[in-house]
């Protein structure tokens, strides 16, 4: 398959010259959110006045503060005083004091997928797609084309260590991790969709930002491709390319055959996987993910081939990929305890899970998992799928579901999948809530030949932090 060469990359995201009018003040509530602050910082470095407000302080809304963004503990009607634009999430409801207050000043109600429109269309744009990975694979594009001699600006859903936060200012190509979770993201448009994979998270139940249905999901999916460029899809998961076909252009990634971009001989190792990059049959190069998992190939392929793409330094790419260790929570080496190694995971569906514990048994170590479900209806929906994803695993401790403010669902308890392991022939599960047993559990049995993973979407990170005594 061939594709049409870009053109020159016009500057994109840098810092706006000095207004001749008042910068417009951007308010955004939530700002404390992985990508809310990164937004607040893509707007601050554009010459947009920037405030914002949260329930919650934490590490996220000081730094901001230290960047010189007005941040308020707490929402309150007097916020949108003097405001042009008010960014809120469409779960926000509409009766909220600060959305009310904002109509009645006449104040632009923003949605978050509505800015991140304007974003993608205001320059040369990369949007990543998919069920799984796309925090990992945004990550791994901005730092590969970092490493290849472009400047790309990035937002992304976790703190990517190689720019020390979630978002990079540059002069672009604009690389950004598109959430499937807020329904409006199917109207967004780019010049390049990355699209990882599809499954059927983020479905059912009463939430404002998820899916009635699977089908309607896959919908959006394929409306966003549409509306795109070209598509880059990963031609190794089931589906894709009948959901690319009315993409104006389409290109593959993966192992399979008639991949445009192929990793083939692939060398695994227990701190990452060694392979080879083809393109369109023609080796491109040597290239290195240092983080274990099939998985972590692809998304390392996919960032190799955007990059590509737009015409990086294929070498320089793979050497700055080969030295990425993931952004925050995607397979972050935490420390140590006992000489055994401890990792952290964001792995929360069925799928994620399974690929967390297949890179867990990579190392060649012990593998014990301490998993905290997420939400009553994720574990209504997939408990025995969960179960399965963690058989692979020598020990599982199972914690209480993690109820993202959700109101719990009667029958449906974190024991479901400890009780099914343990039907399955599984006889290194239990469940155990105690977080304080947990640690001294741990730290009583850990050896140097065991790898610790917290995994789940909820705060079980901070057992992480716990037990390699690493401040959290």
């Amino acid at each position: 398959m061939t594709d049409t060469p870009l053109p020159p990359t016009p500057p994109a995201l840098a810092p706006a010259p000095a207004p001749t009018r008042p910068a417009p003040h951007y308010h955004l509530m939530g700002i404390g959110g992985i990508g809310v602050s990164a937004f607040a910082r893509l707007l601050a470095a554009r010459g947009v006045r920037v405030s914002g407000c949260d329930e919650h302080p934490s590490e996220l809304t000081e730094q901001l503060r230290r960047e010189g963004i007005t941040v308020e503990h707490g929402h309150a009607a007097a916020h949108v005083a003097g405001v042009d634009v008010l960014v809120a999430s469409e779960a926000v409801p509409k009766a909220h004091p600060e959305l009310v207050a904002a109509r009645a000043a006449g104040v632009e109600v923003r949605p978050r997928m509505a800015l991140l429109d304007e974003l993608l269309r205001a320059s040369p744009s990369v949007g990543v797609i998919g069920t799984h990975g796309k925090t990992t694979t945004t990550s791994m594009i901005a730092v590969a084309m970092q490493g290849a001699g472009l400047d790309p600006a990035a937002f992304v859903g976790g703190i990517v260590p190689e720019f020390g936060a979630n978002a990079r200012v540059g002069a672009g190509p604009f690389v950004a991790e598109v959430d499937e979770s807020d329904r409006g993201f199917a109207a967004l448009a780019c010049e390049t969709a990355v699209f990882t994979n599809a499954e059927d998270d983020h479905v059912g139940g009463n939430q404002a930002t998820y899916w009635e249905t699977v089908e309607e999901q896959h919908a959006g999916f394929a409306r966003f491709v549409g509306q795109a460029g070209r598509v880059l899809y990963c031609a190794d998961w089931p589906g894709l390319e009948a959901l690319c076909a009315g993409a104006p252009a389409r290109l593959s990634y993966g192992q399979a055959g008639g991949a445009d971009y192929r990793a083939v001989n692939l060398r695994p190792d227990a701190e990452g996987t060694s392979f080879t990059v083809t393109r369109r049959g023609e080796a491109l190069g040597e290239a290195r993910v240092s983080l274990p998992g099939t998985h972590n190939v692809l998304n390392a392929l996919a960032a190799l081939a955007v990059t590509d793409l737009y015409g990086g330094n294929f070498a320089a790419a793979a050497a700055a990929l080969a030295a990425f260790r993931g952004p925050g929570r995607r397979w972050q080496r935490v420390g140590q305890l006992n000489g055994a190694l401890v990792v952290d995971d964001y792995a929360h569906n069925a799928t994620k899970v399974a690929a967390a514990v297949q890179a867990a048994q990579q190392t060649g170590r012990r593998v014990r998992v301490v998993f905290q479900p997420h939400r009553y209806l994720r574990t209504q929906q997939s408990w025995p799928r969960l179960a399965e994803a963690l058989m692979g695993a020598d020990e599982v401790l199972i914690l209480d579901i993690a109820a993202a403010q959700e109101t719990p669902i009667p029958g449906i308890h974190a024991t479901l999948v400890s009780d099914r392991m343990v039907q399955g022939g599984h006889a290194g599960v239990r469940y155990l809530p105690d977080r304080a047993e947990v640690v001294r559990y741990l730290r009583r049995t850990a050896t140097p030949g065991d790898i610790i993973v917290t995994m789940g979407a909820g705060d079980v990170w901070k057992l992480s932090r716990e037990l390699a005594q690493v401040e959290a």
